[in-house]
């Protein structure tokens, strides 16, 4: 049977990923910081394991993963902190790294020397680190760290037999999502996100990202010189 372990299991897309899998007959290990959701988690469908656990503590994660052979791995759990008028907040900033960073690399520390050869692992960043965007200076720095980590991390992987997928979402709704008060354009649903990624991952795919329209605009921006980019992004901020 396969196996696929999922972080970030307790809500948005991480939770719709394993109830997708579980769907389709995975063996599904879900993993989360809070016991109440994953419990919830395991009500809606008591085929899922659920393992809690924060994996911005190296030695609870090395705990809670030893024991986990998966032939796919989704690190998926991440968080969302924002600057507001330029004021750098050290604190915030932490957050955001520890959680969207060093999580994964944390979990990968742990999970690596037992993948078989064939697993996949999945590291799930963000099209916000494609152009910088106000206010987005710890998150989008957190997911372009993720993105290099990632295709980095592949290079060195690949003799093994493991592969590396980067996920690149855009705006989905979730309760991450729904702290914002900007208008995000294209914005999908979870489900519609768990099938981008699910699809993307059975055709061997190393970058998913969506909505299309979405990310050919942001990767056009990106072309841009950087005073376009400001100037683009100040009227934004306006």
């Amino acid at each position: 049977m396969n196996h696929v372990l999922i972080t970030g299991a307790s809500s948005g897309i991480g939770r719709q990923l394993a109830l997708d899998y579980a769907a389709e007959g995975w063996k599904v290990t879900a993993c989360g910081r809070d016991p109440a959701k994953l419990e919830a988690l395991n009500l809606a469908n008591p085929a899922i394991d659920t393992l809690s656990f924060d994996m911005t503590d190296l030695a609870l994660t090395r705990q809670a993963l030893a024991w986990v052979q998966a032939s796919l791995v989704i690190l998926c759990a991440g968080t969302c902190e924002y600057l507001d008028s330029g004021v750098v907040d050290a604190e915030k900033v932490t957050r955001v790294l520890n959680t969207n960073v060093l999580g994964p690399v944390n979990c990968l520390d742990a999970l690596l020397p037992g993948l078989p050869t064939g697993a996949r692992v999945v590291l799930v960043g963000s099209t916000a680190s494609l152009v910088p965007l106000p206010r987005a200076e710890a998150y989008g720095a957190s997911k372009a760290a993720l993105a290099y980590f990632a295709r980095s991390l592949s290079l060195d992987l690949a003799p093994r037999g493991i592969q590396v997928s980067l996920v690149m979402p855009g705006f989905v709704k979730t309760p991450l999502t729904e702290r914002n008060n900007f208008p995000m354009p294209m914005m999908i649903s979870v489900e519609q996100a768990s099938q981008c990624i699910r699809k993307g991952l059975a055709r061997g795919a190393a970058e998913i990202a969506f909505p299309l329209r979405f990310v050919w605009l942001l990767k056009t921006v990106a072309l841009l010189p950087f005073a376009w980019q400001k100037r683009l992004a100040q009227r934004l901020v306006r």
